[in-house]
Order: C-alpha cells, then structure tokens, then sequence
C-alpha cells in the first residue's frame, strides 16, 4: 500500500506530518520514503463520479497487453566506435543507420549467441533482451557499399539491469508507489522494434513504407500510420494505439522530385532556378544510384560549376603525385557511366572530402518529413482532410492497423518477450454530464436565461450580451484601401457593425476618424509603428482621451501582424481588433456578432454567464483561476527563448474576465521560471481591483508530460507557495494539468451510432491511471475528423474536490470562453494562457525582425534606440502599461 499523508497546510510542514500520527486524512499525495520533502500526484478521492444525463457505451482506443510477472527484461548498454580512430583523431558521430547495419551485422552472424528475434534496440545505447546476451567487445566489419571496403567496428556490450516485470504488476495493484520507468521504457522499446523494421519511423509514430500513401503534389505525399504509447491504467497495462498522418517527401530521382516541387521547372533554363532548387534540396538525405550502396548522403548544397568543368585531385595508383581528373571522365572510367546533364551543378555532400555527385545519379531516401508549415495552401487541405477523418472511419483503419501483419504488432517479438496485446479496444461506459444554464442579454437591456441545444450551442439572434461595455473612443485603420481586388467598403460594413453591436447591447458610436492606408507599412516597422503613434494622438486630440481600440482592416494575412500586435501593446498601448476585407464586406451577421464578441471581452465587457455559481465553490468567499501554459519555437529552431505565460481570473463568482503575464525563458526549458512572481503579481491585482484577496486558488497547468509532473509540484507549486507567503498569504490550492496531446479517443460502441461522442462525455474508470486522480472529458461537440478529449491530471488538491464537483467544475467553465458561442474542448485559463504564451512568441518574433533589419540601417534612429537602449525583455514582452490587466489576446 501506498505511503500517504494529508494536503491540508504548509509545505514546509510535510517532514513533521509524515511522522506526525498514525491516522491519515482524506486527500492524498503519496511520499516517498527515501525522500519525504518530495511530493507525489494524489489519489483518486473515491470511485468515480455518478453524475450523467445518460451512460454511454464506448470503446477506447487501448489495447490491453498481458505480460507474465515473472518474466526479466534484460537491459544491456551499447558503446560502438570505430577500431582505427580517424586520422584527425576525433571519432565522428556515427548514424543511426550505421549504428543499426552494425549491429544486425553482429547479430546475423552470430544467431544463437545474438537472437535478433529476441532483441531491441533504440537505434543508439540501448539493447534490451528477452534471454541473456554475451558481453564484452566484439569486432564487426560492415561494408556501407559492395564497392567500398568494409570498416571495422568495436561493439562493446554490457549488462546494466535485469528488468523484473513483477514490479509493474506491484505498480499496476498499487502496493508501489513510484512508477518503474525503466520497465515500461524497456517494453516501449521492445513493442517499437518490428515497426520501426517494417516501417518509416518518426518520433513516436511509425508510418508505412510505400502502402496507404496518398499523392497531394509538388512532390510531395501524405503517408499513413500510427501513434502507439504504453500507458498503465486502472485495467493494467495497455498500448494506446491512433491513427496519423504526415506529408513525405516523395522518395524519387532528385530531378523527378524538381520538376514537380518547382513550378515551371526546366533543366535547360537551370539558372533561372538555382536559388529555388538550394532553397528545396540542402538538408535533404539521398542515396545514389551509380553504384551499390546503403549510405545517406546529406546535400549540403549546389557547386559553383557546372559538372561538365568540374575537375578535382586524384592521386595515381601507386599513390604518386595528385593529378587533376575531370568528374565527367571519371566517372566513365570508374563506373562506366555517361553522364547525361552536364550543364547543370551537381549536388555537394556533407563530408570530411570533397564528394560531387551528378544529380541523375541521385534519389530522395524516403520517410523525409515535409515541414506542414511549408505546404502549399491545397496541400495544406488535402493533408488534413485525410487526417480529420469520421470517428466509424478512424475506429475502422486502427482496428485493421492492429492486424496488419506489417503493422505495429506484427511479427514475433513481442510474443518472444512473453507479451501479448490484444486485438480488440477497450469498452468502458461513459457519462454524459447535464451542461449549465447560461444568462444573455435579452432585447429590453435585462438579462434573459436560455438552455442550449443538443450540440451544446446557442446563437445571439435577438439576445446580446450581459454586459456590454460602451464604446465612444474607437477609429479604424484600414490597410486595404489600396488593394486593387478586395478593398474595405467602409460606408456597408461600418455601419452595419455598429448596429450588429447595438442589437447584441454593445452601444458603439461612429468611430472618431477612417484612415485610408496601405498594406505595404507591415513590412516597415518604423513607418508601422509612426502611424500608429499618429492615430493615438489624433485620438488625443479629439476626445482628450486613449482609444478604447482600434479597428485594423487587412485585405490579406500578413507577417507584419506580428509588428502591428508588438507596437500597439508593448509600445503604444492600444488594444486592437483585426479583420480582413473580405470577410468584413460580406457584412455577414454571424461574423459582425463575433467581432462583438471578441472587441466586448477586449474590453473588459462579459458576454455570457453561468446562472447558478460554480460547482463546490459556489457559497465561498473569492476564488481565482488560473491558467499556465509554455510556448516552445519550433523543432528546427534552437536558439529562441521558451514563452512562459500566465492568465488569473479578476471577477467573482461570473470567473469569465482575465489578466495576463508573460515572461521569455531558457530555450527549451518547460519548468516555468517565474511562476511565483507572475502568480503574485496577479492576485496583487486581483486584491486592488476586488478589495480582498482570493481565499481559493485553482491551478490548470497546460503543456506537460507525466515524467514532468514531479517538476510542476515540486518545483512550479513550491516556487508559487513561497511567493504567497512572502507576503504572509496562505490560499488553499488546487493544481491540474491539462493534456491535450494524447493519443487516446473515444468512439461510440452501438452498432448503429455514428458522428463523435457528445459533449459533456466523462470517462474516469478502466482507461485512467491506477490510483492517481484523473479523467478524460469530451466537453466540445466535435464537427470535424473525431473529437480528442482532454485529459485532466490533479497532481495536488487541498479542497477536497470529489469526481463530479471537479469534473461539473471544468465542464461548466468551458462554457465561459468569450469569444465563441459554444463550450471549448479545454478549460478556458488554459486556452488562455496558451493565446498568451502565442502572443509572447509573435513579439519575440517581431523583436528580431526588427533588430535584424535594424543592424542592417543605421539610419533608423527608432530601431537602432530600441535596439541599444532599451533591455531585451522590456523590448520583448514588457506590456504597455494600458493593456496588461485587460483581455487583449482574445
């Protein structure tokens, strides 16, 4: 049984409470007894909730895995170097093909020593095995081409762990506390080893090799496969198993793939594209053809000549005096090849020696990842409407993935290893919880309760808001109006904006000046950032007061967005409502209502509210909520700051208004730096706008993994616990994670059911953790591919919050999201909070541009003294003064 003690007081106090008395509260973390001052995620608190309109069947995307308890997973470490070190004297990385070719090499040579079929292996350190393997070092030649000579190779080999499977089972029954990562990652490694022998393997997904593939052009094409993760859950051990798709670089010729990547693509006009093809080729891995070869090459890149005058040194063959050698001739002579092209470039690899090689003589390896972000805006569609498919058809293709004999779980490695998954999902019933009821404004200017429809929706055709707030100070800033095709018709739209927001109790008066301008100022900043200076005095002027917001009309979107949303809220303080002309001529009424909608919550306005209080809180003194979230850059950056970012609930009980923080961090880094201090600085807010501080504090953490949630208690909650009591203030907190990227799904399991699950749908037994406290919920209707439910993870909880009060909690509050009619599929301090983080990544981005163009003209005396004197987080995110404690990022 798992050691526990109560969550109720001082952290400081845990160490005396451990060994305080032999009765244990309500309300549980676990400890653990080499480390008491370390804090584990609670139990459950009871069985599940009860709550439910309605008990759904299901089937669940878990696969249970049997394993025996007495079976030992052998953990062996693997150091591979070459034999003769290189001449330079530093041993170059070898790739993980190389490293894989060796040791099957290893293996085939010896089988019953090595049983490949009894083995995994990550592709770098690691070998796990399911009987014992020699150790020692063992000298392998491999051959990366039949024309080469082999290499030989030290593969080291050494026992690190025997993995007794046992402890799982203790893990999965609960009688140990702390999970065994090791076991469960040695088992990940070994369900991962037949499709990542069958398969293209990327990240943790595997895709196949040439089946199931679809063409979406430009040489490019979306392959189909698989997300799998071990996971262990209240039914024991399961491999969650979801159906993905990734667009490929088609695995063809180099020129094939230029002709149909490069619109207009001609070889005899080579020139004219040059740039385009280095742009589309360096990076890329590619296998050559003229001769037998298991080697990648890298292109690094296009060589100044064109083939036909490319010569190079060659030494004779007795090892004389280097000669120049003409590419063309030696590759007649070496290989007995004529080379076709040789007015083009060839292709330059990376290596330690020059290595030219004429591009007809290249192909793509396949299972190259095409970025989604470059995809054209057709195949940006067709990518995803293949991913979004219905529910019966994602459910279909997983079912038949688990059966494909080339599949994930084919072959005999897992059975070798005394494993057995399953073929069929996991049924589970589901509860669908009663969603609330909201109040609007009616008509007359009161307030009107409305229920919501089967899809959970409601509409704003005659109701408004509950409370509109009044906008007097507002000028638009139409950057369209020189746009030949699509500009502003500012005499139909504005008009019928201003009445759409009457009719929703938003009472908006005629703005205080149009400026006509062009779109062209989003790609200067200081000319950008001069005119919106110039509005916010000509606002002075006018009204002897700041804009309330200003309406900027786009006729395209544009990378200068960033630019405009940094200066009008970090320099200027000007909140801002964008909007493109085409959208806006159509002056369609559902659009003009949400533009309502988002410039109210902008403001400081509450558009609906819940009729009855929040569930448990509802007769308690002041509670805040609040939501955290990181923005990491993307994979191939490795330089730019993490974005942290914090939102705070500022209204009680409605809880449906925000203030935000947002700090840059260490590249990479998850753990949220100044947690505390933003956490502080927003109840200190909270306490001048409210005259008392919250009593209550609910926490939702985005953004974080399960091998991380010791980090979030025991770094990110201690770090809050002590900024409270700096200041002698001692809230009761409640802290959850939100996962959204999981692979679990939910599908309906009668027969005749089809579309998504409704929203509302719980799931709290059989699918989630043994004993720790957390749950799925479905709280959106899902239009589109299959809905992915949130899962919600409850690491500390000193309110005592039961299943239905906290499940009824997070479902309710997804209703209050301001800018839409219709609850959202993750509680709103944390899309929030992620809104945020995304608009701290914007400013970062815009700082840079900024300064690179700034280094680049000295001239601009705006740039070069933001740029100097100005440090680099107040030119980064340092709100302006104006907008840090109102809705600006919705």
């Amino acid at each position: 049984m798992c050691l526990s003690l109560s969550q109720t007081g001082n952290l400081n106090e845990i160490s005396s409470l451990f060994f305080a008395g032999p009765s244990m509260p309500k309300g549980l973390a676990s400890i653990s007894l080499d480390n008491v001052n370390r804090i584990s995620p609670v139990q459950r608190p009871d069985t599940g909730g009860q709550l439910a309109v309605r008990t759904p069947r299901l089937l669940v995307n878990h696969f249970p895995v049997n394993f025996s308890p007495k079976s030992i997973i052998r953990h062996y470490d693997v150091d591979i170097k070459q034999e003769v070190p290189p001449k330079h004297g530093r041993s170059g990385k070898i790739s993980k093909s190389i490293l894989t070719m060796i040791r099957d090499k290893l293996f085939t040579d010896d089988p019953s020593r090595f049983p490949l079929a009894k083995t995994a292996y990550d592709g770098e350190k690691n070998i796990f095995s399911a009987v014992p393997l020699p150790t020692g070092t063992f000298t392998v030649e491999v051959s990366e081409a039949e024309d080469m000579n082999p290499r030989s190779y030290l593969f080291t080999i050494k026992l690190v762990n025997e993995l007794q499977l046992r402890k799982l089972k203790d893990y999965l029954d609960g009688t140990l506390c702390s999970v065994p990562r090791d076991i469960l990652q040695g088992m990940d490694v070994v369900v991962k080893e037949h499709p990542a022998r069958t398969m293209i393997s990327v990240g943790r997904g595997f895709h196949y090799v040439r089946a199931h593939q679809d063409y979406l052009g430009h040489g490019i094409i979306a392959s189909k496969g698989c997300q799998q993760s071990l996971k262990p859950t209240s039914q024991g051990l399961v491999l969650c198993l979801d159906y993905s798709v990734l667009s490929f670089r088609q695995p063809v010729s180099v020129i094939e793939f230029l002709t149909e990547h490069i619109s207009g693509f001609k070889l005899n006009n080579f020139r004219r594209f040059r740039r385009d093809v280095e742009i589309a080729l360096r990076g890329l891995k590619v296998r050559v053809t003229h001769r037998v070869t298991k080697q990648k090459y890298v292109i690094a890149g296009l060589t100044r000549d064109d083939t036909r005058n490319i010569t190079f040194s060659q030494e004779d063959p007795d090892g004389n005096a280097s000669q120049n050698v003409r590419l063309v001739e030696y590759f007649r002579q070496k290989y007995g090849r004529d080379i076709v092209n040789q007015d083009i470039p060839c292709l330059e690899m990376k290596s330690k020696m020059r290595n030219y090689v004429p591009m007809e003589y290249c192909v793509l390896v396949e299972g190259q990842v095409f970025p989604k972000d470059d995809l054209k805006k057709e195949e940006a569609q067709m990518l995803k409407d293949i991913s979004l498919v219905k529910p019966k058809d994602r459910q279909k293709t997983i079912c038949s993935m688990v059966r494909d004999v080339d599949g994930p779980f084919g072959g005999e490695i897992i059975r070798n290893f005394g494993m057995e998954v399953s073929m069929d999902m996991t049924p589970v019933e589901g509860r669908v919880i009663r969603p609330p009821e909201l109040k609007v404004g009616a008509p007359n200017g009161s307030v009107m309760k409305i229920h919501v429809d089967e899809r959970c929706q409601w509409n704003l055709v005659r109701k408004g808001v509950v409370e509109g707030k009044p906008i007097d100070r507002w000028a638009v800033l139409d950057f369209s109006s020189d746009d030949r095709y699509c500009p502003l018709n500012a005499n139909n739209f504005i008009p019928k904006l201003i009445d759409r927001c009457l009719k929703l109790g938003i009472r908006m008066e005629e703005p205080l000046f149009y400026n006509p301008t062009s779109m062209r100022l989003f790609s200067n900043v200081d000319k950008l950032r001069e005119l919106l200076e110039t509005v916010n005095d000509q606002a002075y002027k006018i009204c002897k007061g700041r804009l309330q917001f200003l309406l900027c009309v786009m006729s395209k979107k544009d990378p200068g967005y960033k630019y405009l949303k940094w200066i009008s809220e970090t320099k200027v303080g000007i909140v801002t409502q964008c909007c493109l002309s085409l959208s806006a001529n159509r002056v369609n009424d559902q659009y003009l209502a949400n533009l309502g909608l988002k410039i109210n919550a902008k403001l400081g306005g509450s558009n609906a509210e819940l009729v009855d209080r929040l569930p448990y809180f509802g007769d308690q003194n002041h509670v805040m909520f609040i939501g955290a979230d990181v923005n990491h850059p993307a994979a191939r950056n490795i330089t730019s700051p993490s974005i942290a970012a914090v939102v705070g609930t500022t209204n009680w009980p409605a809880a449906n208004r925000y203030a935000a923080r947002v700090r840059p961090q260490v590249h990479r880094r998850e753990n949220i730096v100044n947690f505390g201090d933003m956490c502080l600085e927003l109840v200190e807010f909270y306490s001048r706008l409210n005259k008392v501080k919250p009593e209550k504090i609910v926490i939702f953490r985005d953004g974080v993994s399960e091998g991380q949630f010791d980090m979030v208690l025991n770094d990110e909650l201690m770090d809050i616990k002590t900024a409270f009591r700096s200041i002698n203030y001692t809230p009761t907190i409640t802290l959850i994670v939100a996962q959204k990227r999981h692979h679990t799904r939910l599908f309906l399991a009668d027969r005749g059911a089809i579309g998504n699950v409704s929203p509302g749908t719980v799931v709290d037994t059989k699918i989630v953790h043994p004993f720790e406290y957390d749950f799925y919920i479905c709280s959106h209707f899902g239009s589109l591919g299959t809905s992915k439910p949130t899962h919600y993870h409850v690491l500390w909880d000193e309110h005592g919050l039961g299943s239905d009060q906290l499940q009824k909690l997070i479902y309710d509050m997804c209703f209050t999201f301001a800018r839409c009619t219709k609850p959202v599929s993750l509680v709103p301090p944390v899309y929030y909070a992620d809104l945020v983080a995304y608009r701290g990544r914007l400013y970062y981005e815009a700082v840079e541009g900024q300064s690179s163009s700034s280094s680049s003209s000295s001239s601009s005396k705006t740039s070069s003294s933001l740029s100097v004197a100005a440090s680099f987080e107040e030119r980064f995110c340092m709100l302006h003064a104006d907008l840090e404690n109102i809705m600006y990022f919705v």
